[in-house]
């Protein structure tokens, strides 16, 4: 059975019925085609080019040629670039975020604990004169098992203790004090540029940079949590309108702020980008690599890094200013081509 073909069906036994549907009936709409085109379109694609529809959707394939669509780097095209560059073993430190702020403490910048082996007085000592927390699932990704926890003198932290080792979160971490212009945006949450490098003969290259926000009552900026994004341009200004995932529309000025967001200023971007080369640089286990970068008053910090960065939100139709995927700048760089 052909490859394409195995994929295909293996998805569609996770698949959901219901939010395929609600895509075609926004990606329809977005593009003015008939459902019934899109929905066929949509099956190609996922037999042609191993892409679900959520990836259909937010690539914008509905408006491209064939030529178009053979641009992007696709999930299993992802995978392949993540396996050629970044070594199994270098991987661990980045899939721990314990081992991750071990070996990155210069660049993180923040008090943190692992409680998996402190007791509720050392949890105690940690959180004193803090007004809040944040505490991470160490091996989680998404998004997943990150909370912010409020902490006063009335805070019972055996219960506490306690609730976080059953619950698995115990990287518990001081809270980052956010730039002003950025809690503008969303001051529930700290929101994060997404800057991916991509590392070939020891030179690094940024082939991406995203701000990710929150909105509404949100406590994190993940996209899969409702979190919006938007590219930012090499002089740190948010360049297109920000887009939902979840909700599949796009938004000129932030639902919740009201702040325009097209033009925006990121401070302390060109540090930000410094920072993020350096560390690349210094990194010779992984040469694809996604920041994650919260700007503070006094600059940039590293939140966490991710060794299989997200490839969709890096190809975004809204944000783009041609109908090119990827795929063509990074095989420029690799001098070789990635296959499907």
């Amino acid at each position: 059975m052909n490859k394409n073909i195995r994929v295909f069906l293996r998805r569609l036994k996770t698949m959901s019925i219901r939010k395929m549907l609600k895509m075609i009936r926004q990606t329809s709409s977005a593009h003015n085609k008939n459902a019934a085109v899109i929905f066929a379109d949509m099956l190609f694609c996922a037999l042609r080019y191993n892409i679900g529809y959520q990836d259909y959707r937010v690539f914008g394939f509905a408006a491209l040629s064939k030529q178009e669509r053979e641009t992007f780097l696709t999930m299993n095209k992802n995978l392949q670039l993540v396996r050629l560059l970044n070594g199994k073993e270098s991987r661990k430190s980045f899939e721990d975020k314990r081992l991750f702020f071990k070996k990155y403490s210069g660049y993180i910048k923040r008090a943190w604990i692992d409680i998996s082996d402190k007791t509720a007085d050392e949890l105690e000592a940690f959180c004193k004169d803090k007004d809040a927390i944040f505490v991470k699932t160490p091996c989680s990704f998404g998004g997943q098992g990150i909370g912010e926890i409020r902490v006063t003198p009335d805070t019972s932290y055996d219960f506490l203790h306690s609730e976080l080792k059953k619950k698995g979160q115990t990287l518990v971490e001081e809270k980052i004090k956010q730039h002003p212009k950025l809690s503008a945006i969303h001051p529930e949450i700290i929101n994060t540029l997404r800057i991916a490098t991509l590392k070939k003969d020891g030179k690094v290259h940024i082939i991406c940079r995203i701000l990710r926000m929150g909105q509404g009552g949100s406590v994190i900026d993940n996209i899969t949590s409702g979190g919006l994004y938007a590219s930012v341009d090499e002089n740190g200004r948010i360049s297109h309108p920000a887009f939902c995932d979840i909700k599949g529309e796009a938004f000129t000025v932030h639902p919740t702020s009201r702040i325009f967001l097209p033009g925006y200023r990121i401070p302390f971007f060109e540090e930000a980008v410094e920072l993020v080369r350096r560390i690349a640089a210094e990194e010779n286990g992984l040469g694809y690599v996604g920041w994650d970068v919260a700007i503070t008053p006094d600059g940039p910090v590293i939140v966490e890094g991710n060794e299989i960065p997200s490839y969709e939100i890096m190809q975004n139709y809204l944000h783009r200013n041609n109908n090119s995927g990827l795929l063509p700048q990074i095989e420029k760089i690799l001098g070789c081509s990635l296959h499907y």
